[in-house]
């Protein structure tokens, strides 16, 4: 999370002044555009259970980290103040990114700074903040879900904190990690899309030994992220006791941690035993990010772990050393996960296009995936998805017919 160079913060756009307020159960249930919801029964007759609605396969689309402020809001700043406008100014950092969303169902990122104008830096190597009005870039681009348990959501203290989750929830993207209490920052946020309700759960667990102040994690009485400072434990009870809770109200659950070592090659073994953890308690897949680079992928019976995505469009860094990256493109039903394609990206062209991830094709996309097929073979099951395709059988070159 380290940026190349100090990052400066304006104050220009919408300003919250929002207050403290108890936490609230359960968190709503976000349904797509334009889908009915049933009225609540006008009698005390009981009737039977009604079947569960009719659903398909959905696929949900997962990137990795999005720091919309700081270099982000320089750079876009800077365009607009050379006379730039228009949408590719406006969403810059999904420009080249957003085509690969067609035909998803949801979007999923770890959204890593806070939406406020307000609040202190509290005592930390690095403090990000965006503008509440940037939170439109996110709309626009089509995410609709973001975890928020990270090291950078307190970065502005409480008022940081509220001033994201009413950000969030007034532009319609559901949001799961952090709360003004620990009990709130544990809720699971769901999503019903495609007739499946998918329950979403945020925890921020960083080992012993990193940088971050206590103050980052949620308490009984005080607002921050869900997780525990150091011991890995605390956060596998949490996941015990959340993820089937989750399931009692959703058709699938999918933790999203926030973990492990930032460059580090691959994960710690508490990082092998969470997504143990969260896969005997019934989750169909787990999402991960905090080491800004890729780490592999696996099988766990039927669901599918993804330890860390890498960067996303990150504006902490202005010129991030790992620039390989990949969106995942995952496929679910009612029985829990199904496949994924794994899309390689790029996280910018810097110096001339920076925070601006895109596509790789041919030889470039091929060395991600074989990146990732390395980072995966310590695992008993890597996900098949990485498997190198087998080569056809040879095709003659000589033409029907002849001798």
């Amino acid at each position: 999370m380290n940026p190349a160079r100090r990052h400066d913060f304006r104050a220009i756009g919408l300003v919250c002044t929002l207050g403290l307020f108890a936490a609230c159960a359960p968190r709503a249930t976000v349904r797509p555009e334009g889908e009915a919801v049933t009225p609540p029964a006008s009698t005390k007759v009981a009737s039977p259970a009604p079947a569960p609605a009719p659903s398909r396969p959905i696929t949900l689309v997962a990137g990795g980290d999005v720091t919309l402020g700081a270099h982000y809001e320089e750079w876009v700043d800077g365009l607009r103040a050379k006379g730039q406008s228009g949408p590719e100014v406006d969403g810059w950092g999904f420009a080249e990114v957003k085509p690969l969303f067609a035909g998803a169902d949801l979007v999923v990122v770890n959204l890593e700074c806070p939406f406020t104008l307000r609040g202190e830096p509290i005592p930390k190597n690095f403090n990000f903040r965006a503008r509440p009005s940037t939170v439109q870039v996110l709309v626009d681009a089509g995410v609709r879900a973001v975890t928020l348990a990270n090291n950078h959501l307190m970065d502005y203290g409480p008022d940081g904190v509220v001033d994201t989750i009413e950000t969030l929830d007034a532009a319609g993207i559901a949001h799961f990690g952090a709360g003004r209490t620990l009990a709130e920052a544990r809720k699971p946020a769901i999503v019903e899309v495609g007739g499946l309700k998918i329950a979403f759960l945020g925890y921020l667990i960083l080992g012993e030994k990193h940088p971050e102040p206590a103050v980052v994690w949620a308490t009984e009485t005080t607002a921050g992220v869900a997780g525990h400072p150091s011991d890995w434990t605390v956060v596998e009870r949490m996941v015990r006791e959340d993820v089937p809770a989750a399931r009692k109200q959703a058709d699938l659950v999918i933790p999203f941690f926030h973990w492990g070592r930032e460059g580090s090659k691959g994960p710690d073994t508490y990082q092998l035993a969470l997504a143990k953890a969260a896969i005997d308690s019934g989750a169909a897949a787990v999402l991960g990010s905090h080491p800004h680079v890729l780490h592999g992928m696996e099988r766990q019976g039927q669901a599918a772990v993804f330890y860390s995505l890498g960067n996303f469009v990150f504006g902490g860094n202005w010129n991030p050393r790992d620039k390989d990256s990949v969106l995942v493109k995952a496929r679910f039903d009612r029985s829990g996960y199904l496949s994924a394609e794994l899309i390689p990206l790029r996280t910018d062209r810097f110096p001339d296009r920076p925070i601006q991830p895109y596509p790789l094709t041919g030889a470039d996309a091929q060395a991600v995936l074989q990146r990732l097929r390395t980072a995966s073979a310590t695992f008993a099951t890597p996900l098949p998805e990485l498997a190198p395709l087998v080569p056809g059988p040879p095709v003659s070159a000589t033409a029907p017919g002849s001798p």
